[in-house]
């Protein structure tokens, strides 16, 4: 009696210690269509949003917006095919990203994965608290101090410092959120999200209509301005922003495990990827209409001035609250992803992590420390998003679901899966090693020019 027991209990831990196996929760399938749209939407529309603008100042107004458009359809596509294949994947017990590629390219493929999702994600929240911290205590840039709006309301004090505010962001606002363990927990913080997000769209809109009436803005650049060699080449440094601003695939699979009818998926990411285009189409759009060729890399850096119509000061700071709130809502949601990823990473053998509340607990405290760390101390987050969105980014978005469609391990690839991989790699690597090459040249010879001054 004494062995059998023994045997079917060493029996129970190779089954828990399978590093494919879904993490899902004993109450998945409970999430419904609205939930899972939001919660998608809620992790592609990020700080992304906020560098758009920039890219029409660079592409021009006209092959601006069709990239983004373009951007949005390829990431549609490959998500589509992340579900198809990870559905044949599925009976091996990998209903993840992470599972997909293991079950495709074995532990080293997966291993690659969670570890682009790692420092995709831990570098998407340091940009997030960052720009947090901007907008609540102000930052200077270009030798110029921008004001932040609890500064602004209080004037410069202890409690206004950046490591005040973000400490307190940290333990009132993300604390509370970073501790649920089902994705599906977060629909209304999420749906609250995304009305932020269109309440910023709106404003901009209606401030750009206005300031196009009285004729104090003319109608922007249609086309990029090359004059040189070095414009025609940072016309490529756009792509990491945009692939970041679409980047969601790591969230796929959880959302779709919660799902009551997980063949509605295709459906949930078709309507959330034509709701986040259409935000950051007509953010783009108004965005550069509004600043012209004064936007800057971040567009809510841009509103601390007079916006030249009544109640511009007020305008400015509802503009930058209710996107910090937006933020600071999406938070949690990549920090869902960016939690299982490093998790299986580092534990790929033990039992899933929404069951042991130790490590669960170490692991979310851990990473929120990191990010709190990185927002305080790195001095310039916009080249490392650039090079992080060039590699990691890319990498998740596009080369690795092009990868997995040629691969082909279960033979349903078709004709039309191979074309497009083909050529979401070639292009993902030409431009990412483009954008790269063009941010290294730059800083080089901006360090040669301070140098020599």
């Amino acid at each position: 009696m004494t062995i059998l027991s023994s045997a079917r209990e060493k029996k129970s831990r190779r089954q828990w210690r399978t590093p494919l196996l879904p993490q899902k929760h004993e109450d998945s399938g409970e999430g419904g269509f609205s939930g899972a749209v939001f919660n998608l939407s809620t992790t592609v529309v990020g700080a992304g949003i906020m560098a758009l603008p920039a890219t029409l100042k660079v592409l021009g107004l006209v092959p601006g917006l069709l990239m983004i458009i373009l951007a949005g359809f390829l990431t549609e596509y490959s998500i589509d095919m992340l579900l198809r294949f990870g559905r044949e994947s599925s009976g091996k017990g990998s209903s993840s990203y992470s599972g997909v590629m293991g079950d495709v390219f074995g532990c080293a493929g997966r291993a690659l994965l969670q570890g682009c999702v790692v420092i995709n994600n831990l570098g998407i929240l340091v940009v997030y608290m960052i720009i947090i911290g901007d907008v609540l205590s102000g930052t200077t840039s270009g030798g110029t101090h921008h004001t932040g709006v609890v500064e602004g309301w209080s004037g410069q004090q202890w409690w206004t410092t950046r490591s005040f505010l973000l400490l307190l962001t940290t333990l009132l606002v993300f604390a509370p959120l970073i501790s649920f363990k089902r994705v599906d927990s977060l629909k209304y913080t999420s749906a609250l999200s995304v009305a932020l997000a269109v309440v910023f769209v709106l404003i901009t809109a209606v401030v750009s209509v206005m300031k196009l009436i009285n004729g104090s803005i003319m109608m922007p650049r249609l086309l990029p301005e090359i004059v040189d060699q070095a414009s025609f080449w940072k016309l490529f440094s756009t792509v990491p922003i945009l692939v970041t601003a679409y980047i969601c695939h790591y969230s796929i699979h959880p959302i779709e495990s919660e799902l009551k009818d997980p063949t509605q998926m295709k459906a949930i990411v078709r309507t959330s990827l034509a709701l986040c285009s259409s935000v950051y189409v007509t953010t783009s759009f108004f965005g550069f209409l509004l600043f012209g060729e004064k936007t800057l890399d971040d567009i809510l850096a841009n509103f601390d001035t007079d916006l030249g119509i009544p109640y511009s000061s007020l305008i400015n700071d509802v503009v930058r609250v209710s996107y910090a709130l937006h933020l600071m809502l999406v938070f949690p949601i990549v920090f869902y992803s960016l939690r299982l990823n490093l998790d299986g990473l580092l534990f790929p053998y033990a039992v899933p992590i929404t069951v042991d509340t130790p490590r669960f607990f170490v692991v979310t405290v851990g990473l929120m420390g990191l990010a709190f760390l990185g927002a305080n101390f790195v001095p310039s987050i916009w080249d490392a998003f650039q090079i992080t969105g060039a590699t990691a980014t890319v990498s998740i978005g596009f080369i690795f679901p092009a990868a997995i469609a040629l691969r082909d391990s279960h033979g349903i690839a078709t004709k039309k899966d191979r074309v497009l991989s083909w050529l979401m790699i070639i292009l993902a690597i030409s431009s990412s090693t483009v954008a790269i090459s063009s941010d290294i040249y730059t800083m080089f010879n901006e360090g040669k020019v301070e140098r020599r001054s």
